[in-house]
């Protein structure tokens, strides 16, 4: 059977390994850190997984926390700015719940069970120059993380770079002991124009379930207050409380009471949208393909990290297989890559539409009216576990228009 090296063990990197070992390939993955390494370090994202990449972990048979994580049922997105106060929120139920499970969970117990499945796990950390002999020693090498030097042996795809900087500095902690809104599990966000945003959403983390928050501030705004903190779990919950009294205080009130889940459970830092070229030449007529994070980079405000790693890997895996002994040459990849992005490049507007400052003007009309619209709000909601659907009505102003008239009966 063939061979094939994965550089990277995250959610893409190891959903692929598995998919592809459960197929009887050749599987060796590269790791940068040990289960008991990753459980007992710091955690590395938040993260919603929607309704359609948690079906891909099913088919895989890789849904192992479905009975003990907290499930997440809607959202409710609320505008807070100095002019209007509190804007209704947008809110509504999802059509199908999400989940929120702590990588370290996900990631460590998945490496695991790869190697009782039979593959190989190098424990190393690897960088651009280890990837000619990988290469060299297998019949296709998959690059699943950016890391270090890694993204950089891939050429940024200036058609769909606009960013050559972070839009939002970022900050998050987990945390027992946060009390749930009135209703089902939702997400909350509280959004505050040109300033940032706040998210906090239930979880599953290594000593249960727990909420996750995440702050995304505007760089050098007011919620550009997280990096001297250096990552401590109570000087993050301790800033997070002082910014939630001055500026929502109801989320203050649910939040009072909170303890960080563990020594590990804050990290600040920021991160620069971009998409790269998907395939690199590591040494004469020797390629390697990337995916997922080496990849296509996202802003973390819409929650589309995960779920693009999931996508990514069930077509890639899709596409190995289909391919049986022919060779994973350059064209062929450039391919798989291709089928991806029609899915991700949605993603990718969306989260770039998200982060413009201002919004335009036709966004923030039909967000207003979304408060006072239901039929808005649902499709709005939803539209984050596929942001395909965004295309027909809210990316472009003709359209939002001709929606938003169709809707309430009156356009601008």
């Amino acid at each position: 059977m063939r061979r094939i090296a994965i550089v990277g063990a995250g959610q893409a990197g190891l959903q692929l390994a598995l998919g592809l070992r459960a197929a009887g390939y050749e599987v060796t993955v590269v790791a940068a850190r040990k289960p008991e390494e990753i459980r007992a370090g710091r955690v590395t994202s938040t993260q919603q997984m929607f309704a359609p990449a948690l079906a891909l972990e099913r088919e895989a048979g890789l849904n192992l926390w479905d009975g003990e994580v907290p499930w997440i049922h809607g959202a409710a997105l609320t505008t807070v700015d100095p002019e209007h106060g509190r804007r209704p929120p947008v809110a509504g139920p999802l059509v199908a719940p999400a989940q929120s499970v702590d990588q370290r969970v996900k990631t460590a117990r998945w490496l695991e069970l790869l190697e009782e499945q039979g593959g190989r796990v190098e424990y190393r950390e690897a960088s651009a120059d280890d990837l000619a002999e990988l290469a060299y020693a297998h019949d296709l090498t998959v690059v699943a993380t950016g890391r270090g030097t890694l993204g950089e042996v891939f050429g940024r795809d200036e058609r769909h770079s606009p960013y050559d900087r972070p839009q939002r500095v970022v900050a998050v902690v987990y945390a027992h002991g946060v009390a749930p809104a009135p209703g089902d599990p939702y997400l909350r966000m509280a959004g505050f124009p040109g300033v940032g945003e706040f998210f906090v959403m239930p979880a599953l983390t290594l000593s249960g379930p727990c909420h996750a928050v995440l702050w995304e501030g505007v760089p050098g705004g007011p919620l550009d207050c997280w990096q001297e903190l250096r990552g401590d779990p109570q000087a993050v919950l301790a800033r997070t409380l002082e910014v939630l009294r001055e500026r929502a205080p109801w989320e203050y009130e649910l939040c009072a009471d909170a303890e960080p889940t563990d020594a590990g459970a804050a990290l600040s830092g920021a991160v620069t949208p971009v998409v790269r070229h998907p395939v690199a030449e590591v040494a004469p007529d020797t390629y390697v393909l990337g995916m997922a994070d080496a990849v296509v980079v996202n802003d973390p405000i819409t929650g589309q990290g995960c779920n693009n790693a999931a996508r990514a890997a069930a077509r890639y895996l899709t596409a190995i297989r289909e391919r049986g002994e022919l060779p994973f040459d350059r064209a062929w990849m450039h391919g798989v890559f291709a089928a991806y992005w029609e899915h991700a490049r949605h993603g990718t507007s969306f989260t770039n539409l998200v982060l413009s400052a201002p919004l335009p003007e036709h966004v923030r009309r039909l967000l207003t009216a979304a408060g006072e619209h239901r039929e808005i709000a649902h499709r709005y909601v939803n539209g984050f576990a596929d942001p395909a659907d965004y295309q027909d009505w809210l990316m472009d102003e003709d359209r939002a228009e001709a929606y938003l008239k169709a809707v309430t009966g009156s356009g601008r």
